[in-house]
């Protein structure tokens, strides 16, 4: 294995990992420390190029940082990846890339993201600590998916009742854009709740299931971004909302469960433009960090602590909404103000 530090401004380490013989090659970016070890899932994707994966992670890690914050949680941001489809992951790469992981010595923990599993987590255990959401051991969390899914579904209430003076979703239209672990999560919450489901996505199989278990009307990718609905979800990829797809989104509101939705901060303020009312996607998904620090931080009451936690994004979310309204701003912006000032009032006090 053969690790590589890449130089980086916006980042305090970011690493180049390769293995030839495990046909192993991926990133490992750390975004701060400055709340604690730095935290953030490990994908596996089938990236058009090493750029494109760096990209991302960078992204992702900074995402994370933001994240954390949001939630409160004593941890810093950090993020991995593989280029590679999932389907045809080895062991023998998730466990060279456990040990450039374990080389770091705490400064970065891992966890389950897109195309891996608790399954994966616990092979990479065997070759570094620094793994959570594993399915057995003392404090494991297991999958965070659904914690995810339902701090999303929280944050939609949320959104509800400040656009249409209730949070009550039954006879609602919402669009699922992605139908993995936590879009299949969300999509049985929602239709629990009563709503009407539109999703898509790429694995028509999985989209066809969902058609049969929830009653779902489907859509092909291309279009469930601008299907008529109450709530578009992004739950897939990041980056899909630009100022061109904005223009199309005929949705009220927009809170999904995707790192990073927006493509840049002219894409969140064309949804305000528009009327649309967008939940920060860090604020609306921070279920999923938070029932895998439970695991990090050792702790043996996880349900109060994941429970205690949504409560306080679910609060974060009204105040954010409440504020962008006063300042007549995009919620995005005052997100990220209002995480700036608490990692400020962190360093402050180191």
């Amino acid at each position: 294995m053969h690790t590589t530090r890449i130089s980086s401004d916006s980042h305090e380490t970011v690493l180049r990992v390769e293995d030839a013989a495990a046909g192993l090659i991926g990133f490992i970016a750390i975004h701060s420390t400055a709340r604690g070890p730095a935290a953030g899932g490990l994908r596996m994707r089938p990236y058009g190029s090493e750029a494109e994966a760096l990209e991302d992670v960078l992204r992702l890690s900074r995402g994370m940082t933001l994240k954390n914050a949001a939630a409160d949680l004593p941890l810093g941001g950090g993020k991995a990846v593989i280029l590679g489809d999932p389907a045809e992951k080895t062991d023998a790469q998730l466990r060279a890339f456990a040990r450039a992981i374990e080389g770091l010595a705490g400064r970065y923990w891992t966890a389950e993201d897109m195309g891996m599993s608790p399954a994966d987590m616990a092979v990479i255990r065997g070759e570094t600590r620094y793994v959570a959401g594993l399915d057995e051991g003392a404090h494991a969390s297991g999958d965070p998916s659904p914690v995810t899914a339902r701090g999303v579904f929280y944050a939609m209430r949320v959104a509800a009742e400040r656009r249409w003076g209730s949070p009550v979703l039954e006879g609602r239209r919402v669009a699922i854009q992605g139908l993995g672990h936590v879009g299949w999560h969300l999509a049985k919450l929602v239709r629990a709740a009563g709503a009407e489901l539109v999703v898509s996505d790429r694995d028509g199989e999985r989209a066809a299931w969902a058609a049969t278990s929830f009653g779902a009307e489907v859509v092909t990718p291309d279009e469930i971004l601008s299907v008529p609905c109450d709530i578009l979800a992004p739950c897939a990829i990041g980056g899909v909302l630009t100022v061109e797809s904005v223009a199309g989104v005929q949705a009220e509101i927009v809170c999904g469960a995707a790192n990073n939705q927006l493509a840049d901060d002219a894409a969140g303020d064309a949804l305000w433009a528009r009327g649309i009312l967008y939940v920060p996607d860090y604020v609306a998904n921070g279920g999923g960090i938070v029932n895998v620090a439970t695991e990090i931080l050792g702790l043996a009451d996880r349900r109060r602590f994941v429970s205690d936690k949504l409560a306080a994004l679910r609060v974060m979310t009204a105040r954010i909404v409440a504020r962008a309204q006063r300042q007549g701003v995009s919620p995005h912006r005052v997100a990220d103000e209002v995480v700036a000032e608490r990692l400020v009032r962190q360093d402050s006090a180191a």
